[in-house]
């Protein structure tokens, strides 16, 4: 072989293997993958694949937070059966399962040849009531299934920012407090007022007093009962 040859192949060859390491380098990046770096996954069996798990507190940037957490995690099965994932746990705390509507759910379906994504917009969601956890670092998260099997990660701790933002914990609608019962609509029975002008009826047995300089009618009664004399008469 030519030595130009000789240089034509080598050169060749050292081509191929940059234009393959950079294919390499493109195609195993996190961007490239989908896959958030340094978060927690875990597997049961060859079917069950539990990917980017995190914690998702509020929006402190470091340090001790107590109070809700979110957990997102992506599940997929790649089995011929549906597998029902019954709860997650959060250190000793217990996960809430809820639809993306808010309702309460029992357990989480992840079909055959399918994956859930739980965390975020439009999703179902897993919401601590309350955890200690130390923002920026670690927290043994457990998942069970309906049949039986269960598995442990070290999920990151994530603020509700940056790629996390919307994850967090949403705060509970406060309370409305009930309006005070007015007497009327209580029950109590109201007595009204006389209504001005009106006669009050005098109480049983007592002698009614005429009126000053009013004129006693012929005959009539006296409180005694005398009969009063006509007037002009002897």
């Amino acid at each position: 072989m030519s030595r130009s040859l000789r240089v034509g192949s080598i050169a060749a060859i050292a081509a191929l293997a940059i234009a393959s390491l950079s294919a390499c380098s493109a195609g195993n990046t996190a961007e490239t993958l989908e896959i958030k770096p340094d978060n927690a996954s875990a597997t049961i069996g060859t079917d069950l694949l539990m990917n980017n798990i995190v914690v998702v507190t509020g929006d402190e940037s470091s340090g001790e937070h107590t109070g809700p957490a979110n957990v997102t995690v992506n599940i997929s099965n790649t089995g011929a059966l549906p597998a029902e994932l019954q709860s997650i746990a959060v250190g000793n705390a217990n996960a809430a399962l809820a639809d993306a509507a808010g309702a309460p759910l029992t357990g989480i379906v992840i079909p055959a040849n399918g994956a859930v994504a739980i965390g975020g917009a439009g999703n179902p969601s897993a919401r601590v009531p309350s955890v200690t956890v130390s923002v920026g670092g670690f927290v043994t998260t457990t998942f069970t299934f309906k049949n039986g099997q269960s598995v442990q990660a070290e999920a990151s701790v994530s603020p509700n920012k940056g790629l996390y933002k919307g994850f967090g914990p949403t705060a509970s609608p406060a309370a409305v407090p009930t309006k005070a019962a007015s007497p009327a609509t209580a029950g109590t029975a109201t007595t009204p007022a006389p209504a001005t002008g009106a006669a009050t009826a005098p109480a049983t047995g007592a002698a009614t007093t005429p009126a000053a300089g009013a004129t006693t009618p012929a005959g009539a009664a006296t409180a005694t009962g005398a009969a009063t004399p006509a007037a002009g008469t002897h």
